[in-house]
């Protein structure tokens, strides 16, 4: 691996350079992890953007640290951190510890921002316009996510033969987990099946025959939103897991078991996904019944 590092010595203080070879082994080496293709993909993708902010200039820690300092000036905290993390993995890859940066301390949010939140009565707008559009395959596409917890990219593990099971086995980040599906989606999926002359494979497809990505729903999303009344900024497939999770905990008040179903390996990550509004804070607050007026 130390190979393929170029290095120059300049009053003995030791200048990296990236290469295009090493940022390749990088990506053999997370390939070798098994990484999934989305964190390939996202690794590259910041690697790349500090290479172009470098503009060919060899790196020590005064250059990690201005890059780290203009990250701040132009994103937000959370986009920070993730791209510092990948860059900090390729440094640990390459040999470079010296160069690592800490990322920025987030304190954890008590409440959920209401704004960003898909309601109920919203998810059933979209409902709605989707079968006002006879939009079928949108249509069962947001009650599959919503009412399972899937992710986006685990959508092609919805299968006719995962549909006639009743649950599908989904293969993410490295883990396998089991999603059982409701009876009366498995019925509703069958007929749209049955519909659309699909015989195998996945049951969402375009009109190519492959499985629906990221891109295809995130478009047919964004569409439906002016018809239905609902905000663009609360529409895209990951609320609808987000409205699958808040409606679990809130029948269930069970944060290890609904962890398991979304396939996390931290509670932390799943009480992103239950937080509570300031609203509903403030009426449990009235609740107490600790003041006397």
């Amino acid at each position: 691996m130390v190979k393929y590092i170029l290095e120059r010595s300049v009053d003995t203080v030791n200048y990296k350079i990236i290469t295009n070879e090493s940022v390749n082994n990088f990506k053999m080496h997370l390939y070798e992890e098994e990484r999934s293709d989305n964190t390939i993909e996202k690794y590259m993708r910041d690697i790349q953007f500090f290479c172009k902010w470098l503009q060919g200039r060899s790196i020590d820690k005064s250059v990690a640290i201005e890059y780290k300092k203009e990250l701040c000036e132009r994103y937000a905290i959370k986009s920070v951190n993730s791209m510092l993390s990948s860059l900090n993995a390729f440094f640990v890859f390459m040999g470079w510890y010296d160069l690592k940066v800490k990322t920025l301390k987030i304190q954890r949010r008590i409440f959920a921002d209401k704004s960003k939140e898909l309601t109920k009565a919203e998810y059933e707008r979209l409902l709605t316009a989707a079968n006002d559009r006879k939009n079928e395959r949108l249509y069962y596409l947001m009650q599959t996510i919503a009412s399972t917890g899937l992710r986006v990219s685990e959508i092609k593990y919805v299968t006719v033969g995962a549909v006639n099971k009743g649950q599908a086995v989904i293969s993410c980040k490295g883990k396998i987990r089991q999603i059982f599906m409701p009876k009366k989606l498995c019925k509703m999926l069958k007929e749209y099946i049955k519909k659309q002359g699909i015989k195998s494979g996945a049951v969402f497809v375009s009109k190519n025959g492959r499985p629906l990505d990221r891109s295809n729903i995130w478009k047919m999303l964004k569409d439906l939103c002016k018809s239905a009344g609902v905000n663009k900024d609360k529409v895209f497939p990951h609320n609808f897991r987000h409205l699958f999770a808040r409606t679990f905990y809130s029948l269930q008040k069970d944060i290890v078991r609904l962890a398991d179903i979304l396939g996390h390996s931290s509670v932390e990550t799943t009480r992103i996904y239950t937080m509570e509004s300031g609203t509903e804070h403030i009426r449990q607050l009235q609740k107490l019944g600790l003041l006397r007026y």
